[in-house]
């Protein structure tokens, strides 16, 4: 049996119609940059997400770019992000010129956690973002008491969360800004690139978009130094189509999650343990072992396709190479990044495919792979 690690196609060929209608009808419309799809994608993504406003991006990275901006973070600005997550949360930070300050996660839960958290502050940190990583939320409550004593900024990681609840609602504002990556293979997953963030601030929500549309509010005056970053009328039309199944794909995603949990509960695995405040929506569902290399092998040998989140964290990327301080101290983000393992998940992966899927992994841990 061949098992992907994930059918990005799958959602289109599941809606076609609907979406070839969408890419048609703007087309047919003119409207190439802006207009009413993406006003009406943002005005459903921000309703879906329990916000006030939400304005679309380029992409994820732009998103998070745009909020540190929309915050005046810049030189000399200290932000505390996670040690363990995916490059794009630390190369905001760099783009802006802020300093990067890292915390090593909760390891049962992979996310950062306000205890770390309160041993970085400093007088120069002006913004924390926490990643709601893999799809489950971070500790919100705990992380938004620690930055409202001190009055920092939070800046909500979500690329991986779509439809994801905290204390059973839905991510999107409970913190000053959220962004949002539409990245193909996301849970609610563009044509290509795509992100946005949501906010509760009219005033936040203003900024990012002058800021995305070259300083400006009106066609050739602008106010500020800002850059190119819009959400595409395309992709808009797009998710607006994948939005209305969100719900369904997330169930589809969760059923799976369960199967793995239980059929898997007796190998030799570390398996994701979801905290009680969260409900997550398993964009990826990964799992530890002391002998990932091999046991990745050995599922390949077998047809079925994994990942590493991630293979390195972040300050050990030679990105990150001028800056040794990046690199040591995070022993938990480091032994993560060596035994981790995503294991296929989708809202079209088959009941049959994980169940092959979770037969291998039993015969292959219990056996020492």
């Amino acid at each position: 049996m061949k098992v992907p690690f994930l059918d990005v196609g799958a959602a289109y060929r599941e809606l076609k119609d609907q979406i070839d209608g969408a890419v048609a009808r703007v087309m047919e419309s003119g409207y190439y940059i802006g207009g009413p799809e993406v006003d009406a994608f943002e005005a459903d993504w921000a309703r879906y997400c329990q916000a006030d406003f939400a304005v679309g991006t380029g992409n994820g990275l732009d998103a998070l770019v745009l909020a540190l901006r929309a915050l005046g973070i810049g030189p000399g600005d200290e932000v505390i992000v996670p040690a363990n997550t995916f490059i794009a949360t630390w190369l905001a930070v760099s783009a802006v010129g802020a300093t990067i300050v890292p915390v090593d996660p909760d390891p049962a839960s992979h996310n950062i956690n306000a205890n770390g958290i309160s041993s970085r502050l400093s007088p120069a940190t002006k913004a924390i973002i926490p990643v709601h990583l893999y799809g489950c939320p971070a500790d919100l409550d705990g992380i938004l008491d620690v930055a409202k004593d001190r009055g920092i900024p939070v800046i909500e990681d979500a690329a991986q969360a779509h439809g994801a609840r905290y204390k059973g609602r839905r991510i999107g504002s409970h913190a000053d800004i959220v962004c949002w990556s539409f990245y193909p293979g996301k849970n609610l997953g563009a044509g290509g690139d795509g992100g946005a963030i949501t906010t509760n601030s009219a005033k936040i929500a203003e900024r990012v978009r002058m800021l995305g549309n070259y300083g400006s509010r009106r066609k050739y005056e602008h106010e500020i130094l800002g850059t190119n970053s819009r959400l595409d009328p395309l992709q808009a039309a797009i998710l607006r189509v994948k939005l209305a199944s969100l719900d369904t794909w997330t169930a589809r995603r969760q059923k799976i999650a369960r199967f793995y949990l239980d059929a898997l509960r007796d190998a030799d695995l570390v398996l994701p343990n979801a905290p009680d405040f969260a409900d997550p929506v398993y964009h990826l569902f990964v799992v530890q072992h002391q002998m990932r290399d091999k046991l990745q092998s050995r599922l390949a040998e077998r047809g079925i396709a994994t990942l590493i989140h991630y293979p390195s964290p972040p300050g050990q990327q030679n990105a990150y190479r001028d800056d040794p301080s990046l690199a040591e101290g995070f022993p938990i983000a480091q032994d993560m990044s060596r035994r981790v393992l995503s294991l296929p998940m989708g809202p079209h992966l088959s009941m049959e495919c994980a169940e092959y899927v979770a037969e291998q992994l039993r015969r292959l841990t219990l056996s020492d792979c």
